[in-house]
């Protein structure tokens, strides 16, 4: 009777020896006394665990036992604990008896009101003994410390991959069953993980939390904002072991890792071809599928990857962002502005393996490579003709349409080739950009300008495989192979005379002509 007095008057007549914490009742003093001591009186008999209470000790069997003997009235759910149960009906109750003081939150548990109230207070109890981080509750740091230990207790029962926490074992599996139960309200996507759903409705909402102190910028995801604050810092914690290249995100220096393994973990599911990173293989499945989601504001053609949307909206905006420190030459795309640079350093840094030629570009490397394999991926879809490069096979492909999309402006002559035209405007503007280094002759063709060097190298790098003649030029090679053939493809269209050489073929047609255009000084025409 006494003690049942005790509950209505709030008196407290046992007190803690060691702390002072008083309270109403022996046992439970005792029981408090066992925080002290450390004493755990009570053992499981099947795996040895201790306890304090002989309560939990109960409880603790149901595991072994499989015994859950409280069922939830509604859903049918069973629990090993009577507690439980009762905090379950609330999911159904939507009771939340428990309140914040501060901010007026509830909460359905009071173990939950008791972590929130930590929000405000900002305490944080429980310290890992390694590096001193300090946390809220102690079940996340015990999750920390497996960091230090390595312990991954909770495996995958398909492929055995552990983890350091059983939601992220639970979120790896849903990509075995392929399970996405998250779903969002507006547009209906759907999402393995609940945080993965609440950072998407952000796109909805337009909600940006993650503010950079610095510069104001703001985020949808905290990771995001920490690895723009690096670009103010410029820390780079992520190093590669190969050969010390730094980055300020873990993701780019695991990819930047695959250049020196040649892995390429991602395949197309179609074709077969694999890459080295996940959103390589997004953009191409879109070449088998068609799709196009990155669609201009302006003019409404649509694209395959967004970047080439912005660069594409540069046209109409007039934008080029990107300035050339050197020259001042400005780019609407930063990667040419980085090929342009190469100009200015001289750096090529691509490497042929078989003859050593350097290239500022890796694709051109890799089109040099084939001259070496003999590689002819591109042919042409009427004669069979191979080509090492896809813009030679087009090229070629207008010799069978005829097509000459490129005309000159001042004259009107059609090309088939840009090139061709861009040679062509030289002779209106005189311009001859390349001159030689020993005489300084200009040249209106790069190719020119090298067939003239051979003059001061002497260099005649076309052989005749019949007599051993050689050549400065290619040309003069084949015409030289006609003595050995027979061949001669220039025919007169008076009397049907056949010749080796097209100026052979000229000269003769005079003779039906009359036509006499070197003229002497002297003497007068011949």
């Amino acid at each position: 009777m006494l003690q049942s007095m005790q509950t209505h008057t709030g008196e407290k007549s046992y007190s803690c020896d060691v702390c002072g914490s008083p309270f109403a009742y022996k046992s439970n003093m005792v029981r408090h006394m066992q925080t002290h001591t450390g004493e755990k009186p009570f053992s499981c008999e099947v795996c040895g665990s201790s306890f304090k209470r002989k309560s939990q000790m109960v409880t603790h069997m149901l595991t072994h036992t499989g015994e859950k003997p409280y069922c939830c009235e509604v859903c049918g759910s069973c629990f090993t604990q009577k507690h439980t149960v009762l905090q379950h009906m609330r999911t159904h109750t939507g009771e939340k008896p428990y309140s914040c003081i501060k901010c007026c939150s509830s909460f359905a548990n009071k173990s939950d009101m008791v972590r929130h109230m930590q929000i405000h207070t900002g305490e944080k109890p429980y310290s890992c003994e390694v590096c001193g981080s300090s946390f809220a509750k102690k079940s996340n740091m015990v999750v920390h410390m497996r960091i230090h230990t390595g312990e991954k207790p909770y495996s995958c029962e398909v492929c055995g991959s552990c983890f350091r926490r059983r939601d992220y074992m639970l979120q790896h599996m849903r990509t075995h069953t392929g399970d996405k139960p998250y779903s969002c309200e507006v547009c209906g996507s759907s999402f393995a993980r609940k945080s993965d759903m609440v950072t998407h409705m952000r796109s909805h909402t337009g909600e940006k939390p993650y503010s950079c102190e610095i510069c104001g910028l703001s985020f949808t995801r905290k990771q995001y904002m920490l690895q723009h604050v690096r670009t103010h810092t410029g820390e780079k914690p992520y190093s590669c072991d190969i050969c010390d290249s730094s980055f300020t995100v873990k993701q780019y220096m695991l990819q930047h890792m695959r250049t020196h393994t040649g892995e390429k973990p991602y395949s197309c599911e179609v074709c077969g071809y694999c890459f080295a990173r996940k959103s390589d293989v997004f953009r191409h499945m879109r070449t088998h599928t068609g799709e196009k989601p990155y669609s201009c504001e302006v003019c409404f053609l649509s694209f395959t990857v967004k970047s080439h949307m912005l660069q594409h909206m540069r046209t109409h905006t007039g934008e080029i962002p990107y300035l050339c420190e050197v020259c001042g030459f400005s780019y609407s795309n930063k990667s040419d502005m980085v090929k342009h640079m190469q100009i200015h350093t001289g750096e090529k840094p691509y490497s042929c393996d078989v003859c050593g030629s350097s290239f500022a570009k890796k694709s051109n490397m890799v089109i040099h490579m084939r001259i070496h394999t003999g590689e002819k991926p591109y042919s042409c879809e009427v004669c069979g003709s191979c080509f090492r490069r896809r813009d030679y096979m087009l090229q070629h492909m207008q010799t069978h349409t005829g097509e000459k999309p490129y005309s000159c402006k001042l004259c009107g002559s059609i090309f088939a080739r840009k090139s061709d035209m861009v040679t062509h405007i030289r002779s209106h503007t005189g311009e001859k950009p390349y001159s030689c280094e020993i005489c300084g002759s200009s040249f209106a063709k790069k190719s020119n300008m090298v067939i003239h060097m051979r003059i001061h190298t002497r260099e005649k790098p076309y052989s005749c495989e019949v007599c051993g003649s050689s050549f400065a030029k290619k040309s003069n090679m084949v015409i030289h192979m006609r003595i050995h053939t027979g061949e001669k493809p220039y025919s007169c269209e008076v009397c049907g005379s056949c010749f080796r050489r097209k100026d052979y073929m000229l000269q003769h047609m005079q003779t039906h002509t009359g036509e006499k255009p070197y003229s002497c000084e002297v003497y007068g025409s011949f």
